[in-house]
């Protein structure tokens, strides 16, 4: 695979697309208003750094190891953050099992900006 980074943010960009849909659609009726919108988040937070990572990965000036770093932060944020919103509205987990695995994702998206500032802040 000549570019992982960029192969997986597509991928996400398309569950993304597919997840957004199922929200809208099959979620629609099932959820109440404030777990369609817990879903919703999870969807945008995901589209969001999934634009990023393409940006990201095809900037020229960037290492590909600064690449990588900046790509596994937010890869692990969309799994942490958007997974378990998805979990707790469509998979009806009980938020309390896993409570800490939001803003652990959180947690990555900063550290994958803070990294992404550094970052230009230091290119050529």
């Amino acid at each position: 695979m000549k570019n992982k980074n960029l192969t997986i943010a597509s991928i996400l960009g398309m569950l993304t697309i597919i997840f957004g849909a199922f929200g809208a659609h099959a979620l629609k009726e099932k959820l109440g208003v404030e777990d369609l919108k817990t879903f919703e988040t999870g969807v945008r937070y995901q589209i969001i750094h999934v634009i990023v990572l393409l940006l990201v990965n095809m900037y020229a000036d960037f290492s590909q190891k600064v690449k990588n770093i900046i790509s596994l932060f937010f890869f692990l944020g969309i799994l942490f953050f958007s997974g378990s919103l998805y979990a707790i509205t469509a998979l009806q987990i009980d938020p309390n099992n896993i409570w800490f695995v939001t803003p652990l994702g959180g947690l990555f998206f900063i550290l994958g900006w803070v990294k992404l500032s550094i970052s230009f802040f230091k290119a050529k």
